[in-house]
């Protein structure tokens, strides 16, 4: 059995997880501050950074973590954006530098080997849609005009009224999308996803990748496996022909949104029957999924069903099929809004202590590790299917079975009054309880 069969994520988002400054007003006030648009130029055949940029050493504050990690149950680091970028990591400034609000090359080789260690692997978040509008290579571009050397590396209107424009991705003006037509960008993203592989890095989210064609990701992919057979790659796609989207792009998975909106909708609104027609549908793909019930984008679970909803949330999670990804915080009950306007992650991508603290959340830490150490004491549920034993409103009973038939369980679930849960042998040995 691959690795890949019985990976558990944890997602972290590094760098509200170090309390590093984020937003450009935040930066500047730290003193770590990114060059201008002139230094950014400046550097951009070199890919130094621009003289004054401090590197700031808070990446190896992860490593005191990575116990809590292996104690949860999990055994995969699943890092968002650790690429040099101007404010939330999506805006990338050089694909080939850590972030210096992190760290440095050192950092990343410390912390990939603590991890290694201890039986833990190590997933990137590629961001290869767009980069930041103070990108070098950007700013060179608009700088020599049409017929520049990377004039052909973004999608630029060059007689869009009042100057050049570039298109950017969904309406976002800082974020300005590359060109994934051009050879040289093909080139490029190979370069990098082999360079980051090649320091220990063995999976992939590739971030956007849904506003990516996906004849880009299936000429990249083969030359990336070329060197690095091993590797793992899931793609974020929100919606969409899932199944047509890993056939083209050569993907392993994807990001099982529909499941997780299925999940909290059910729960919010008393309404399993939403919740059983999504298993349908997932049970059907002829991949194993990336499913998640909380991750850096979304108002954390806790907060949208309560923390007793969280915990039916996290036993479908932890019974269906899939590639189980934990977003940090959710596994002690921690909760978080994301609101519409300028800041609003903030709230759900947190600075974490030093050192784990259980505190309050002790209680859903332990719920967690139940429920990982029931899934890894049942591997085949990473392919399982699940067949329906009754369905009301707000009770759900399904029976997640190994692809051969031969193993079971009972899952049941209630919202009729306050959320309970159990987990079951199909003879009824009581295998998880919630209350307890």
């Amino acid at each position: 059995m691959s690795w890949t069969e019985h990976v558990v994520w944890w997602q972290v988002y590094p760098l509200g997880f170090v309390g590093a400054p984020v937003h450009a007003e935040q930066r500047e006030a730290a003193g770590e501050v990114v060059g201008g648009r002139v230094e950014r130029l400046a550097a951009a055949e070199s890919s130094a950074p621009p003289a004054g940029t401090p590197v700031v050493h808070r990446l190896p504050r992860l490593i005191g973590w990575l116990d809590h990690l292996v104690t949860l149950g999990a055994n995969g680091l699943l890092l968002g954006p650790v690429f040099d970028s101007a404010t939330h990591g999506y805006d990338t400034l050089d694909h080939l530098r850590i972030d210096p609000r992190l760290g440095d090359d050192g950092d990343l080789d410390e912390l990939i080997a603590a991890c290694h260690a201890r039986g833990v692997k190590v997933a990137f978040d590629g961001v290869f849609n767009h980069v930041a509008d103070t990108h070098p290579l950007y700013l060179q571009a608009l700088a020599e005009g049409p017929g520049g050397r990377y004039a052909d590396w973004f999608d630029i209107d060059w007689q869009a009224d009042g100057g050049p424009r570039a298109a950017v991705f969904e309406g976002h003006g800082s974020l300005v999308a590359l060109n994934h037509g051009n050879p040289q960008v093909i080139d490029y993203v190979v370069q990098v996803m082999n360079h980051w592989s090649d320091r220990g890095v063995d999976a992939w989210r590739l971030d956007a990748a849904y506003a990516v064609p996906t004849q880009f990701w299936s000429a990249v992919l083969p030359r990336v496996r070329e060197r690095h057979p091993d590797v793992w790659v899931s793609a974020e796609v929100i919606h969409g022909d899932q199944a047509t989207f890993v056939a083209a792009s050569g993907v392993d998975s994807l990001t099982q949104y529909p499941l997780w909106k299925a999940t909290w909708s059910s729960l919010l609104d008393a309404n399993f029957f939403e919740l059983d027609w999504a298993l349908g549908q997932h049970a059907a793909l002829p991949f194993t999924a990336t499913t998640f019930v909380g991750n850096h984008d979304v108002t954390r679970i806790a907060s949208k069903v309560g923390a007793d909803g969280a915990v039916l949330a996290l036993v479908v999670l932890l019974t269906v099929a899939g590639v189980p990804t934990v977003y940090a915080g959710d596994e002690l009950a921690w909760t978080g809004v994301k609101e519409e306007r300028f800041g609003g992650d903030d709230a759900i991508r947190p600075a974490f202590p030093d050192r784990p603290e259980l505190g309050d959340g002790e209680w859903m830490y332990r719920v967690h590790q139940e429920l990982i150490g029931l899934r890894r004491r049942h591997p085949w549920l990473v392919h399982a299917t699940t067949q329906t034993l009754e369905l009301t409103n707000t009770r759900y009973v399904y029976a997640p079975t190994s692809p051969d038939g031969a193993e079971s369980l009972v899952v049941e679930l209630d919202v009729s009054g306050p959320p309970r849960a159990q987990v079951r042998t199909p003879d009824g040995t009581v295998l998880f309880t919630f209350p307890a």
